[in-house]
């Protein structure tokens, strides 16, 4: 099901690692505060990923002075993930969807890539403070980075 402009964006709950621990994360419990951008991403380590994140990483002090804050997800392990906060300095939250039960919910479940069933298309929701999807960019090519000036831009028509 694809998700659409100006809908309220399904709610979930998965594992999330923050770098050293792993607990329970609840989007609906996250809104209120900032706006979200949830980053899903194919695979932890892999060259394109380890690159997005980590412009996501450079841009977390412009982000929040935008009220922002950046949720990555992908369906690799929660331990996985936490070595690869930890292995690029990251410091948001990567949220483990093992099960690929989110990636099914948002509409952005390649059937395979790379000869492996099931893991996230390179997208990006941005949610506002109540969850309602403000912008969303999916990518069909998972070598295609987001651009960051996009979602900058799209954070500022919401303030």
């Amino acid at each position: 099901m694809a998700i659409e402009l100006g809908q309220r964006a399904p709610d979930f709950t998965a594992p999330c690692g923050d770098g050293t621990q792993v607990q329970q994360f609840t989007l609906s419990q996250e809104l209120g505060d900032k706006n979200i951008v949830l980053a899903f991403f194919p695979l932890a380590f892999t060259p394109v990923c380890t690159d997005e994140l980590c412009e996501f990483r450079d841009h977390l002090a412009q982000l929040g002075q935008l009220d922002a804050k950046v949720l990555g997800i992908s369906v690799d392990s929660p331990f996985t993930q936490n070595a690869f906060i930890k292995a690029n300095g990251l410091s948001f939250k990567l949220v483990s969807d093992f099960n690929k039960e989110i990636i099914e919910q948002y509409g952005v479940k390649y059937q395979e890539l790379g000869g492996l069933k099931g893991v996230a298309k390179r997208s990006i929701f941005l949610l506002d403070k109540q969850g309602t999807v403000r912008y969303k960019w999916i990518s069909e090519d998972a070598g295609v980075k987001p651009a960051q000036q996009e979602i900058i831009k799209a954070l500022e028509s919401i303030r």
